[in-house]
């Protein structure tokens, strides 16, 4: 019974909800499932509808005005509501990997290249003084050296950033 009263119904719907669904401001489709819902509580409280067709033109213009009021009703937000200030989950995930790669391509760096950027990239925040004594070279050969690592370091991450905004 029901089967066959849903598919009676189905032409007739889909032509109301598309008459009625732009001039509401509404998606047809959204308007066919808010009817067909109707219809299946009515069936499950009252039983099918005496007149179906004349209830379904009824519930669609209903439900069209509905979606009218709230249409009406629904203003947009201003701004995001979303707080940019505190960075989300994505962000956090992309920092993370970030500094995964980074580290990644400094084990492999050559020679005391890994240990000079770890000894840079320390939370210790070490001064040149503390990072040479650390490497066991001179204080005056530390800058040298470090802008080669970072130089290696450089030619090293240029493909991985190249392939990530090559991505998009």
């Amino acid at each position: 019974m029901t089967h066959d009263l849903v598919a009676a119904l189905h032409p007739l719907l889909t032509a109301e909800a598309f008459a009625e669904a732009h001039a509401g401001g509404g998606e047809p489709g959204d308007l066919e499932q808010a009817v067909w819902l109707r219809l299946l509580e009515r069936l499950e409280s009252d039983g099918p509808p005496p007149d179906p067709h004349g209830w379904l033109r009824k519930a669609v213009r209903a439900e069209a005005r509905r979606t009218r009021r709230t249409t009406r009703r629904e203003r947009p937000y201003g701004t995001d509501p979303a707080d940019d200030l505190r960075p989300g989950p994505e962000h956090h995930v992309l920092t993370a990997a970030r500094y995964r790669a980074l580290r990644d391509a400094v084990r492999r760096l050559p020679g005391r290249c890994p240990r000079l950027i770890e000894a840079l990239l320390s939370p210790k925040d070490l001064t040149y003084r503390e990072i040479a004594g650390e490497l066991g070279i001179s204080q005056g050969s530390l800058g040298p050296e470090r802008s080669r690592c970072l130089g290696c370091l450089r030619r090293l991450l240029t493909p991985e950033v190249a392939a990530c905004e090559a991505r998009g």
